[in-house]
């Protein structure tokens, strides 16, 4: 469940909205109304200064150029979410944001964006089918245009492996074999016990070891819930999860594989623990290969489809980003504009940039975009074969944010706690799993 402070937040900001803080930001958010010449303010989550920022300064300006409709981008990395929590309450949001897909249930709840109709999009019938499921709510309705689309990968050490006279691993337990290989035999040759297997971003911030989990839990015949949308049940203490959290938990106490300082590091903190030769193994997205290929060298790692499960079930955390068209626009239209020429051929390939790290569209969602065409990298063709062939998007319940969020406390206590019981740690998930369905009418 979310914290104290965060449900107390929420309820404010709850209360604001139904005073008609966002309503009074502009019209009703109806794409009729408004003044289509009105400057678009965009928000997009990405790091200041960083390529990826120029990327989408380039795709508004080319929108401005070929609409006159003046453009501002604003990049944002850090507390974005609340950030944009409380521009809501100041009755200052922006016009469009681009964030992730996992947002979409929280943005929905919270009033902050409004209803798309996928028909009325010009270009929405080039978008691939899988990419607008990640827009669709709980409620069967759009309220985003998706922009891009990611999976993830291992990134393993390949000059590691071959020292050890390692095959690339085909099944979970050579993965393990590999790993604990990295942390014993002194792959980099320095003579020391510094190096190990797994790179995780084991951190609870933003449900960081969910999400990394994940793809593990789903591969090994686990689920969050069974049950049809709106009489969901947990399932996220069943056999095929205990065996995923009964994994994870013996590559941290037991096989001791996984870098050290694991449970507190986010994202940017376990980047740096790849590239610097601490560890050898990363699931992680495509977007980090630019930047390792600069830091460590291109010819030092390799990108490995994660092995299937048992049971050869093979299922991984798709995601990427949508356009959310936010509530109380004053020029609705330029919204609607603007999401389009974001899927349009040309912005995805403006998007896409090439094999640069300025990219911020991952893999396409226009169906019409030839991804070897555009980078010569063929990595990117295992990033896309993944995401065709076995990506799974989180579920569509009405708000994700507190599953994941619970999900991710809870196996951060067992992998910090090598006396902890996963099953009953487990069992506990789904007690605090049936209450939040509940909460939010989704359970039966």
């Amino acid at each position: 469940m979310l914290s104290r402070a965060a449900r107390v937040f929420a309820v404010s900001l709850a209360a604001a909205l139904a005073l008609g803080s966002v309503a009074a930001c502009g019209s009703d958010g109806g794409a009729g109304g408004g003044d289509d010449r009105a400057p678009l303010e965009i928000w997009v989550r990405k790091p200041p200064g960083s390529n990826t920022e120029k990327t989408h300064q380039k795709l508004a300006a080319d929108f401005t150029a070929a609409t006159g409709v003046p453009t501002h981008v604003t990049a944002l990395f850090d507390d974005f979410e609340t950030k944009l929590q409380q521009a809501a309450a100041q009755k200052k949001l922006p016009d469009l944001i681009v964030n992730d897909t996992a947002q979409l249930g929280t943005l929905v709840k919270q009033g902050l964006v409004r209803p798309v109709d996928k028909g009325a999009v010009a270009g929405g019938d080039q978008v691939i089918t899988q990419a607008w499921d990640a827009a669709r709510a709980a409620d069967g309705k759009y309220y985003g245009v998706p922009f891009s689309a990611q999976t993830f990968a291992l990134l393993i050490r390949k000059d590691w492996r071959e020292k050890l006279g390692l095959a690339q691993p085909a099944d979970w337990d050579q993965l393990d074999d590999l790993a604990e290989a990295f942390t014993t035999g002194d792959p980099d040759g320095n003579g020391k016990a510094d190096t190990f297997g797994y790179v995780v971003p084991g951190s609870t911030k933003r449900g960081y070891l969910d999400w990394y989990a994940s793809s593990f839990l789903w591969s090994a015949g686990g689920d969050y819930f069974t049950g049809e949308p709106g009489a969901l049940k947990p399932a996220i203490a069943g056999d095929g999860a205990l065996a995923a959290v009964q994994r994870l938990k013996k590559q941290f106490c037991l096989d001791r594989s996984v870098v050290p300082g694991a449970v507190t590091a986010e994202t940017t903190q376990a980047h740096p623990l790849f590239e610097t030769g601490k560890g050898g193994i990363y699931l992680t997205g495509p977007y980090n290969m630019p930047r390792f290929d600069k830091s460590l060298g291109k010819d030092k790692y390799e990108v490995v489809p994660l092995p299937a499960g048992p049971g050869g079930r093979s299922a991984v955390l798709a995601e990427g980003e949508n356009v959310y068209l936010m509530a109380g626009s004053k020029n609705p239209k330029g919204q609607l504009r603007y999401a389009e020429h974001l899927i349009s051929p040309a912005g995805q390939r403006t998007g896409m940039a090439g094999d640069t790290d300025g990219t911020v569209v991952r893999l396409p969602v226009n169906r019409t975009v030839d991804l070897a065409a555009e980078r010569t990298d063929a990595r990117w063709q295992v990033f896309d074969r993944v995401y065709r062939e076995a990506g799974r998007y989180a579920p569509a319940v009405p708000e994700w944010t507190p599953f994941r969020q619970a999900s991710a406390e809870t196996l951060n206590a067992v992998v910090a706690d090598c006396g902890s019981d996963p099953k009953a740690a487990l069992d506990k998930l789904a007690a605090t799993f049936a209450a939040e369905l509940k909460r939010q009418g989704a359970g039966s």
